[in-house]
């Protein structure tokens, strides 16, 4: 599991390396990991993201190259104001702390899962939620 081991240390380091305290950014990424599963999957939130407005942004997590960065309102904007108050609320954070949180974490999970610029199968994305969240919840 060399890639999905690659995917926690590198999420758990850009949860460390940013401002807010480490507990609500980790509360965000449990919400982020429901939402993904809550939502169909990986692929669905892809497909809500592009239909948002962020084809380019979401091509280039997926794709091999440089990602393109996302703005916490442009996050808003395509996932939706229920979803961001809802993580928000899970995490203890203000609507826009938590968009601004999920702008920098989605673009950095959506690339690890997608390691060879293709939206893994169900099983090996699976996978590498599963060891996310038992990385941050167990």
């Amino acid at each position: 599991m060399g890639i999905l081991d690659q995917l926690v240390g590198q999420v758990t380091g850009a949860l460390g390396a940013q401002k807010q305290d480490a507990v609500p950014q980790g509360a965000l990424l449990g919400g982020l990991i429901q939402m993904i599963e809550a939502n169909g999957g990986l692929p669905a939130i892809l497909e809500k993201m592009k239909s948002g407005g962020l084809s380019d942004q979401v091509a280039s997590w997926v794709g091999t190259g440089e990602n393109q960065p996302v703005s916490g309102d442009q996050i808003a904007d395509a996932l939706g104001p229920d979803q961001v108050h809802a993580l928000a609320a899970q995490a203890g954070l203000a609507p826009e702390h938590a968009s601004a949180g999920l702008a920098q974490l989605l673009p950095q999970i959506v690339d690890h899962l997608t390691p060879d610029g293709n939206v893994p199968q169900n099983e090996l994305l699976q996978q590498g939620i599963n060891l996310l969240k038992n990385k941050f919840f167990n």
